[in-house]
């Protein structure tokens, strides 16, 4: 490939969006990111936190090279509450002096 086939663009400041990924999976992503940290903090390998998770070794490792199409958001926040994780979802309106309405997913998913 020459110089003169190359195409160059601007990013649009992520790499999702540069991709055309859908919104959920850079939230994804960083769940994903957060099972493999609280897995090094707690220090976990794989077959732990897979048992610990109740999910097989090989789907976790699908999940941190981050093939986890077939898992919902719900599902992973599943995944971090049982590495003792508080997951929290905030909604609140556009604006700075908003209240945010906070949701609790470990009360949620319980």
């Amino acid at each position: 490939m020459s110089d003169k086939d190359m195409t160059i663009s601007a990013s649009k400041g992520s790499v999702f969006d540069d991709l055309g990924l859908a919104p959920e999976h850079r939230i994804k992503a960083d769940m994903a990111l957060m099972i493999k940290d609280r897995m090094k903090t707690l220090k976990l390998n794989q077959t732990k936190a897979a048992i610990r998770m109740g999910i097989k070794q090989p789907d976790l490792s699908n999940i941190l090279r981050g093939h986890f199409r077939g898992y919902s958001v719900e599902r992973l926040t599943r995944l971090l509450t049982a590495l003792d994780c508080d997951v929290d979802i905030v909604i609140r309106p556009h604006g700075k002096n908003t209240k945010p309405h906070v949701i609790h997913m470990n009360s949620v998913l319980g």
